[in-house]
């Protein structure tokens, strides 16, 4: 059990800037959609409390060592919220594309929209920083300082792919396509899903040790850390996004340098995670060899 009040007091801290950038946009999901029962969206931060205690009770260094319960709590409040604004945001631009209507004669609900579209987006920009700084503040459990800030680079850079793809189902020849906007929110979301997982940190010497003794009496490398970690990568965030990336530039004719950037760059990841994978086997192979 944690007793020590510096990582109480960031614990404490880190919950709270979640808890405070969730609750914005739950907040502005009740008034788009101008219902309260949306506040149930608020239970998963509610249950941060309950976690926090926990966590600190039952860990030695104050955060789990491969998956974090804060981040998952926080994302079941912000991506649901995120989801349900981006749906109503693309339902109020083909109602828009469909009218003939002059600007003032628009819906009435038209004010609440352009009221509220600087809040989502930059409250969607915010989420990533809030991840980062999240994760920085918070108890680094198992990591020491080099690899949590290896690890907060890593987040920096996921997350401008990320937020990529919420640009990309902006575009005209898109933004009222429903089929692309909720695939696009849907790898959106599960792309997010790789911050509950703190498999992308980079090993110590001695950890890597310990997983290459580990594999040669218990199996081959794919079960160490680092090449899970590839694979979740490519599996979570730079596949799909490749794929859908491609699909939105031969199918919906959406090419523009930032296009062209975020493909190149989804190919040399994948190309090189790979690569990665493959070195790490074959070095395996000739040390058993040895």
């Amino acid at each position: 059990m944690i007793t020590s009040p510096k990582i109480i007091l960031w614990a404490i801290i880190s919950r709270i800037l979640f808890t405070a950038h969730g609750a914005l946009l739950v907040w502005i999901v009740v008034e788009m959609k101008n219902d309260k029962l949306y506040w149930i969206l608020l239970i998963g931060l509610l249950l941060l409390c309950l976690e926090l205690v926990v966590t600190l009770a039952a860990t030695e260094k104050g955060e789990w060592k491969w998956f974090s319960p804060m981040v998952f709590l926080y994302l079941t409040a912000t991506i649901p919220s995120i989801f349900l604004l981006e749906l109503d945001f693309l339902q109020y631009r083909i109602i828009m594309s469909n009218s003939t209507q002059t600007t003032e004669q628009l819906p009435t609900d038209a004010a609440t929209f352009i009221k509220y579209t600087p809040w989502l987006k930059t409250l969607e920009q915010v989420m990533i920083l809030v991840i980062v700084m999240g994760r920085w503040i918070m108890p680094k459990g198992e990591m020491d300082r080099s690899q949590l800030s290896q690890l907060l680079l890593i987040y920096i850079a996921l997350g401008a792919d990320i937020l990529d793809i919420l640009n990309l189902i902006k575009e005209p020849q898109v933004e009222t396509c429903r089929m692309v906007n909720i695939i696009g929110l849907a790898i959106f979301s599960w792309a997010l899903l790789q911050f509950t997982l703190v498999l992308t940190q980079t090993q110590s010497s001695d950890s890597t040790d310990n997983d290459e003794t580990s594999s040669g009496n218990c199996g081959p490398t794919c079960c160490t850390s680092e090449v899970w970690s590839l694979l979740i990568a490519m599996v979570m965030q730079d596949g799909p996004f490749l794929i859908f990336r491609l699909y939105v530039m031969i199918k919906e004719q959406v090419l523009n340098e930032m296009m062209i950037f975020f493909i190149c760059k989804n190919i040399l990841t994948v190309i090189i995670e790979i690569y990665r994978i493959i070195v790490i086997q074959c070095s395996e192979k000739s040390r058993k060899n040895k």
